[in-house]
């Protein structure tokens, strides 16, 4: 690291030089009640409201083990994960992570079941795709070494405008507004812009105002504290804490009495709903799971056995035979039709998708037994990417997504029921 990156490092990470262990992370969600008594000398110097912001972040900022050694992997890594997940859920997922590749390079090398394991739960798989795409342009184009401006971060797979502008500000001191909803919310809320702050329009409004306000020396430390206000105290969808915002006497919307009426969010779409009925299928040793297709939702992720529909009990029995027997074959090539023993119904279950919902049934069939499986745990003879894992092997190695967690924990007490550890 050259003088000029330890000098722009030794800024982003300033007060925090007596942080040995963040086991026990503080501020995360909810930094101290500090009062502040907002700009009330200079409601219109930008420069003393930049100071004001940096002052009270220099006191109350999030400790977060990303911004310990802000390197631009770092920070990349920790962006992407924070895109529609929460700061809390996302600190065991970097730490995990980084201990699996602690660099790019080790990131660009490794197989797409590792990576994907260790993104199961956080969703959006795609995020991790692209990161990888981008790890390898990266070993590939620049040396392994991340490039250094916003323009430059663009060219890589899966890193937009936020994402390069948080990388460019924040590990490379590059003065550029990383605009997310936070600032979004702190923009209109101090500006009293009421128009859809969803929009096009309203991003270039934000990110122009922040443009001409944000400070040389501390750009990084500027855009992360105004992150830590909207996430902290210029809250969504509830009141903000106005008494402990060190821009409370200079904010429109507060002056107006308006905190609540912005931002302007247009009505939200209300969600598809699906009804699927999902099937467990296994004998108290091996489970059958599918690959889905490469293309859709969850691409390229394991899956139970599922169809459309909240079928009864007896629709699923006939569903349930019939994939067996037209899926699982004997080493003869002959169709195998496995002698059901308990066919059951679960307690019904809900996942929550952006844009849609899945309503589930879920059943737990259990047969006497499976065909002989290849060593790669396919059932032999078969190609229409069915799977035959040991449960325990499933749930360690195989990414299942959260929409599928029900079945995933019944499977978890059903071998802590089992008492065995190979089940």
């Amino acid at each position: 690291m050259d003088k000029n990156q330890d000098k722009k490092r030794n800024t982003n990470i300033r007060n925090i030089d007596n942080i040995k262990n963040t086991d026990s992370l503080k501020n995360t969600d909810n930094p101290g009640n500090t009062e502040y008594p907002g700009n009330t000398e200079h409601p219109g110097n930008t420069e003393h409201e930049a100071d004001l912001l940096l002052n009270w972040y220099d006191t109350e900022r999030r400790i977060l083990p990303w911004r310990e050694d802000p390197t631009p992997y770092h920070i990349w890594i920790s962006e992407i994960m924070l895109q529609q997940t929460r700061v809390d859920t996302v600190i065991d997922y970097y730490r995990r992570f980084l201990n699996a590749f602690p660099d790019i390079q080790t990131f660009a090398e490794a197989p797409e079941d590792q990576y994907m394991k260790l993104w199961e739960g956080l969703g959006y798989y795609s995020r991790v795709r692209n990161m990888h795409k981008a790890a390898v342009q990266i070993m590939e184009n620049y040396g392994g070494k991340m490039p250094g401006t916003a323009p430059e971060l663009k060219k890589l797979s899966g890193i937009g405008e936020y994402t390069a502008a948080a990388i460019a500000s924040i590990a490379f001191g590059q003065p550029v507004p990383s605009v997310d909803g936070n600032l979004l919310r702190v923009f209109s809320r101090k500006t009293c812009y009421d128009k859809d702050i969803k929009s096009t329009a309203a991003k270039k409004a934000a990110t122009a105002y922040y443009a001409e306000r944000i400070p040389a020396d501390r750009p990084g430390d500027y855009n992360q504290a105004l992150m830590d206000l909207g996430a902290t105290i210029c809250l969504p969808n509830t009141e903000p804490r106005c008494a402990f915002c060190p821009w409370a006497n200079c904010c429109g919307a507060r002056r107006e009495g308006r905190q609540a009426a912005l931002p302007y969010m247009p009505p939200k779409k209300q969600r598809a709903v699906d009804n699927i009925t999902v099937f467990l299928i296994h004998n108290n040793d091996r489970i059958l799971l599918h690959k889905r297709p490469e293309t859709g939702l969850l691409a390229g992720l394991y899956e139970f056995p599922n169809t459309f529909g909240a079928l009864t009990k007896n629709a699923a029995t006939q569903y349930c035979t019939d994939l067996l027997h037209s899926e699982l074959t004997t080493t003869a090539g002959r169709p195998s039709t496995p002698e059901i023993l308990k066919f059951r119904r679960l307690p019904r279950a809900r996942h929550v998708f952006s844009h849609r919902e899945w309503h589930m049934t879920i059943y737990e069939v259990v047969i006497r037994e499976f065909p002989p499986v290849s060593a790669d745990d396919a059932p032999a003879d078969l190609t229409n990417n069915y799977y035959l894992p040991h449960i325990q092997e499933a749930l360690n190695d195989y990414t299942i997504p959260a929409a599928f967690s029900a079945g995933k924990t019944y499977l978890e007490k059903l071998i802590l029921l089992s008492g065995e550890n190979d089940v």
